[in-house]
């Protein structure tokens, strides 16, 4: 057992939580935001899973049914990616599209994408922390617990098997969650910036530009992960996040200017106004009259 794990994987429940959270304070600050933003693009990400998870149940149950024919089992993973890839794009970044359309309509300058995009890539970020974090209690109550008499004997062995993998990984493996989550929230900023310009610009080209780059992603997550594992896939990911920064600061000349004060508005006419000498005749003038 690696009783490193013990402080590695509460470290990264720590780091994705801190990011998530501290990203949207030091944005909400620096450019003088209210969090409303933040919480819209938080809720559009749970509304885009909540669409897309049963949408590729669905799918994957009529590819196993036969109902929609796989490619030969050689192309069977490149396949998979591509149509993973595919389905989470288009999903994220038209209900992105329509969040900024019709709900956060106000938010079209370069800092309102930012914290729109940080609270996306935050509240998913925080949703895989608590994933890390339920399977961290579970399995350190598995190794407390006698589970002969609770578990039938078939079933025991698998679970016991878990908790060995589990328990005995490299210390680093376990941040490679965090890792990712680091790599990520830049990229989803990214794609909120790109699907933006589709109002900043007024063409729509800029949200099939988001959803090719989200499917990349996507594609290099499920095909690499699976071909040369995790660490070549964070590699390729992390040329991703290095694009999608180069995206942000190249996009961000084409914030719209604040709207200026007319002429009109910005110069009143100075009025002098000279002190009354205080002699009788002037005391008479002032008084009310029947």
């Amino acid at each position: 057992m690696n009783s490193a794990l013990y402080f590695t994987f509460p470290l990264s429940v720590i780091i994705i939580f801190g990011l998530a959270v501290g990203l949207g304070i030091f944005l909400t600050r620096k450019y003088n935001l209210r969090w409303r933003l933040y919480w819209i693009g938080a809720a559009l990400f749970v509304v885009a899973q909540i669409l897309h998870i049963p949408f590729n149940i669905i799918l994957n149950q009529l590819f196993r049914n036969d109902v929609l024919l796989l490619p030969p089992e050689q192309y069977q993973l490149i396949f998979s990616a591509v149509i993973a890839g595919l389905s989470a794009a288009l999903f994220e970044e038209i209900i992105r599209y329509a969040g900024l359309r019709w709900w956060a309509k106000d938010a079209r300058r370069w800092s309102q994408g930012l914290l729109f995009g940080s609270g996306w890539g935050g509240i998913e970020a925080m949703l895989v922390g608590v994933i890390i974090l339920l399977n961290f209690l579970i399995f350190a109550a598995l190794r407390t617990q006698d589970l002969s008499g609770l578990i039938p004997p078939e079933q025991l062995s698998p679970i016991q098997e878990a908790s060995t993998l589990y328990w005995s990984i490299p210390w680093y493996d376990s941040m490679l969650g965090a890792l990712e989550r680091i790599l990520v929230i830049p990229i989803q900023i990214a794609l909120t910036i790109l699907v933006l310009q589709v109002f900043v610009r007024r063409q729509s080209r800029w949200l099939w530009f988001a959803v090719a780059l989200h499917w990349l992603l996507d594609f290099v997550a499920v095909y690499a992960v699976n071909t040369w594992g995790p660490y070549v896939t964070e590699a390729l990911v992390a040329i991703i996040t290095v694009a999608s920064i180069v995206i942000i600061y190249v996009l961000r000349q084409d914030e719209p200017p604040e709207p200026e004060k007319s002429e009109s508005q910005s110069k009143l006419p100075q009025i002098e106004l000279s002190p009354l000498e205080a002699d009788s005749e002037n005391v008479e003038k002032t008084r009310y009259t029947d």
